[in-house]
């Protein structure tokens, strides 16, 4: 029998409200697909059995079995692991489990056994209703399973997943995690207004739009290059959002200006 590891007999944080909607994190699995397939498809050393886990999937298994679907258009053999604080939430997955997907209580603490390790985390809409001291603790307990080179990427979107804002943290050698992005998406079907995106930030940065403070210069630097360039409207709303992007760029901030991620809604702000 294999034994569980890493977990205690009770599971590490609290039951999100589990509310969810067909595709609502698509978007988020697509820019994975285009960020890095190969952490995905990777089959070497360790990489060959490790898990891609959805922490925190709601109260039905669907975005995990949607991220499934789509992960394994690049690897197929890809072992998919959902987590869920909620035994009920758990009980009701179980009958679409598999011999590759995988449905357990735990929180913080992953529930792994002894031959699994993680390549990529995705935690959405669920760090956010804790308490701001609770954030690097999270991120710390979630380190301990990632294989280095492994992506955890950590936010918030809106009920339907129009727009989010996420985290994006790569696990270092050395164990630590260091932020590689800070990721904003839009399917442009809300239109493109700034403000929106301050809503939705994650947990370390929401209360933190405030002078002073290097994300609320970087809210007004990009209020300011939407205004400057309102005129792009005309062209459209993607025209728009990447020409306050170039702005955005020229006064300092390493934005990703590459057109296959502007053109399709994501503003990459590089840490």
């Amino acid at each position: 029998m294999i034994r569980s590891r890493f977990i205690s007999k009770k599971p590490e944080g609290q039951p999100t409200r589990g509310k969810t909607a067909s595709n609502r994190l698509r978007r988020v699995d697509n820019f994975i697909l285009l960020y890095e397939p190969s952490l995905l498809a990777r089959t070497d050393g360790g990489s060959s059995d490790s898990l891609f886990v959805d922490l925190g999937y709601g109260f039905d298994p669907r975005t995990t079995l949607e991220s499934a679907a789509r992960f394994r258009r690049v690897n197929p053999n890809l072992k998919i692991l959902g987590v869920e604080i909620d035994q009920e939430r758990v009980d009701a997955a179980l009958p679409y489990a598999d011999d590759k997907t995988f449905f357990r209580l735990g929180g913080f603490n992953l529930p792994l056994k002894d031959n699994e390790t993680v390549r990529l985390i995705r935690a959405f809409n669920v760090l956010r209703q804790y308490e701001e001291k609770d954030f690097a603790p999270a991120y710390g307990r979630l380190a301990q399973y990632v294989l280095p080179g492994g992506l955890m990427i950590e936010g918030t979107s809106n009920p339907f997943g129009s727009i989010w804002a996420a985290n994006l943290a790569r696990k270092m050698d050395d164990g630590s995690w260091k932020t590689e992005a800070l990721i904003f998406s839009t399917n442009f079907r809300l239109g493109f207004e700034v403000e929106e995106f301050q809503t939705i930030l994650p947990k370390n940065l929401i209360h933190h739009v405030t002078p002073g403070e290097k994300i609320y210069d970087f809210f007004e630097a990009w209020k300011r290059a939407a205004a400057e360039t309102a005129s792009a409207k005309a062209y459209g709303t993607r025209q728009w959002f990447g020409a306050a992007a170039q702005i955005l760029a020229g006064r300092g901030y390493r934005i990703n200006l590459q057109k296959k991620w502007l053109s399709k809604g994501w503003l990459i702000w590089e840490r």
